[in-house]
C-alpha cells in the first residue's frame, strides 16, 4: 500500500521545519566563528572571520622590523590564504550534513539549488591554502631564514 500523498506532504514540511531550524543553528555558529593562522616564519598572525575576510592581523615579536617588503608582504599572504583555506573548510563542514543526499554531490530534485554554484568557492579557496603551503613562496621563505641566519 503506497503512502498517500497527504502522508508524503506532511513528512516533507516536517524535514523542510528540521532543515530551516539546522540552517539557522549553523548560521548562528558561524556568525561568531573565525580563524587565525601564523605564517611559518611565526611573524605575522591573520585572523579571518566566516566570510573568509580579515578581521585582525598582528605582527609579532618584532620579527617583523627584520623583514623587507617583498617578505613580509608574502609572510601576510601566507598566513591569510591558510586562514581564509581553514575558514572555508570550517564553513563546508558545518553545512555538509544539511546538504548531503546520497551521492557524491548535494541534490534536492526541483529544489532550485545549484550546490557546485554555493560551496564551489569555498572548494577552491580550500585548495589554494592547501597549495600555498608549498610552492613559489617556499624559495623567499629559504631566503628569510637564511638572511636571519647570517646576521
Amino acid at each position: 500500500m503506497s503512502e498517500s500523498i497527504k502522508d508524503r506532504l506532511a513528512k516533507a514540511v516536517a524535514q523542510l521545519e528540521e532543515t530551516k531550524k539546522a540552517v539557522a543553528h549553523a548560521q548562528e555558529q558561524l556568525s561568531t566563528a573565525s580563524v587565525t593562522v601564523r605564517s611559518r616564519d611565526r611573524s605575522v598572525e591573520v585572523t579571518v572571520n566566516a566570510q573568509g575576510q580579515l578581521s585582525e592581523v598582528k605582527f609579532l615579536d618584532g620579527k617583523y622590523r627584520s623583514l623587507g617588503a617583498s617578505q613580509l608582504s608574502a609572510s601576510v599572504m601566507e598566513a591569510a590564504r591558510q586562514a581564509q583555506a581553514q575558514m572555508a573548510q570550517t564553513v563546508l563542514d558545518t553545512f555538509r550534513p544539511l546538504s548531503e543526499t546520497a551521492g557524491a554531490r548535494p541534490h534536492i530534485e526541483g529544489s532550485g539549488v545549484d550546490w557546485d554554484q554555493i560551496f564551489g568557492p569555498l572548494t577552491d579557496t580550500v585548495a589554494r591554502g592547501a597549495s600555498a603551503r608549498g610552492g613559489a613562496s617556499d624559495g623567499l621563505r629559504d631566503e628569510i631564514h637564511e638572511d636571519g641566519e647570517k646576521r
